[in-house]
């Protein structure tokens, strides 16, 4: 296999945060095994998720955007042989320039093909892989009991399945708030493990 060419994404607006150490460690992980990484930080680029009236289609295929910004972004995920997504469970959910990147980047056309609108998808990224790395301030025994854990349906049920991502790997790093740094050092370790382990 030549070289890997993998996209990272970081969103957390703050810098300094647990999810920008998470971030670079997984960068320079890959780019030291040679990989070719495309790194975006989605709120420093200041990447607009608010999906436009002309976005919403889910069966015709996505007419070629006139925003620079996402059609880099579209053009970017379609070479890619791997994802790293990293990102707080805020809600239950990612942040919303993390979802609103997936609803104007993972277009009909670019992510998926769809024949009707009840139809099966098919997925059309080259990616066969992913890796998300969550960070969380709920306990997993009550992330699990009460809530179901909503990030794992979301990325391994919902998203990136239906856009032909089949191996689907996921890290939550919790209680982040009140954690040492003993056991920060320990999860970027486990990060870097992760994100090399990806290209296996």
């Amino acid at each position: 296999m030549g070289v890997q060419r993998v996209g990272v994404y970081l969103a957390h607006p703050r810098p300094g945060s647990f999810n920008h150490a998470l971030y670079e460690a997984v960068v320079d992980e890959l780019r030291a095994r040679g990989c070719e990484v495309l790194a975006h930080d989605l709120y420093a680029e200041g990447f607009a998720p608010a999906l436009t009236a002309e976005e919403t289609g889910t069966v015709d295929p996505a007419a070629a955007p006139t925003d620079p910004q996402l059609a880099l972004h579209r053009g970017e995920v379609a070479t890619l042989d791997a994802l790293v997504l990293v990102h707080p469970n805020w809600w239950g959910m990612p942040p919303a320039v993390l979802a609103g990147w997936v609803q104007r980047v993972l277009a009909p056309g670019v992510a998926y093909k769809l024949g009707t609108a009840d139809g099966e998808p098919a997925g059309l990224l080259r990616a066969g892989r992913a890796l998300v790395l969550n960070t969380s301030d709920t306990p997993e025994e009550r992330e699990h009991g009460e809530f179901g854990d909503p990030l794992e349906r979301i990325w391994a049920a919902c998203v990136l399945p239906y856009v032909g991502v089949t191996d689907v790997r996921r890290l939550v790093f919790r209680t982040v708030t009140d954690s040492a740094e003993a056991a920060r050092a320990q999860w970027l370790r486990r990060a870097r493990q992760a994100a090399a382990a990806l290209l296996d």
